[in-house]
């Protein structure tokens, strides 16, 4: 029992050191985490093509040019950038998880496009973790979004020790909420027409699951739409969502050292 309450002492004061900048082990004042580190996630690749639009473009390749797109941009403002993908291969979900937490990111953006049943269905939606979906359609994008990590990698599995599980949920709990504000931040530079704009919503994706850091996942429109793929297809499209990201991320970035004590650039 005495050896029980001590790892669990012992594992709190982890946590607790994770949720508080700016203190070290000793509890002594140490310079505040700056928002600096991006990590881009393109979804898919390899044999996993994702959605295939109704003209043949491919997720895969449309999500990796966006994330490249981004990264150049993100790094001309001053932002390290880590891609999880950088070819057409296929990255597992445990490879994706510690590329983001060996990188020690302020901040995880997977970029994906979206399918439906419905061709008419158009649109860019963002979503940040949840243990269930925010609604039916959310659910229905984490399932197909989901399949190819269950496929290639065994699901995870929640710890058997009820004290790493415990840490996992403050950890989880503590990100939340700034996942839940750069996803809003997002979602309304990328808005564009408001009368295709699908809002904010939460889902459990499995990409999202295991990352240290405040993450959210972007649909950058429906392949199955025309009108959407039509429009991915050009690099102005691509060139306005990429835009929009830099502009969430640099406010979100303004947010998170505000909150943490750190002064402008």
């Amino acid at each position: 029992m005495r050896f029980e309450r001590k790892r669990f002492a012992v594992a709190l004061a982890l946590v607790l050191g994770m949720l508080a900048p700016g203190l070290s082990r000793a509890g002594e004042s140490t310079a505040p985490n700056r928002f600096d580190t991006v990590v881009i996630d393109a979804g898919h690749g390899g044999d996993d093509e994702g959605a295939r639009g109704v003209g043949g473009l491919l997720e895969k390749e449309l999500v990796l040019d966006v994330a490249f797109r981004l990264a150049k941009r993100l790094a001309g403002n001053g932002l390290q950038v880590v891609l999880t993908r950088r070819d057409d291969s296929f990255v597992p979900l445990e490879e994706r998880t510690s590329i983001a937490n060996d990188a020690r990111a302020d901040l995880f953006v997977s970029i994906h496009g979206n399918a439906s049943h419905d061709t008419k269905v158009r649109g860019i939606e963002t979503f940040f973790l949840a243990l269930s979906a925010s609604d039916d359609h959310a659910g229905q994008v984490a399932q197909r979004e989901n399949q190819a990590f269950r496929i290639a990698d065994a699901p995870a599995k929640r710890s058997d020790d009820p004290l790493v599980a415990i840490i996992g949920d403050l950890i989880t709990n503590e990100h939340m909420e700034e996942s839940n504000e750069f996803a809003r931040l997002a979602q309304l530079e990328l808005a564009g027409d408001p009368q295709v704009a699908r809002g904010v919503k939460q889902a459990p994706f499995v990409v999202l699951e295991g990352v240290q850091m405040p993450a959210a996942l972007v649909e950058i429109g429906f392949l199955t739409n025309r009108l959407d793929e039509q429009s991915l297809r050009g690099g102005e499209e691509r060139d306005r969502i990429v835009e929009a990201l830099v502009r969430a991320s640099l406010e979100f970035g303004r947010r998170y050292d505000a909150r943490r004590g750190v002064g402008s650039r």
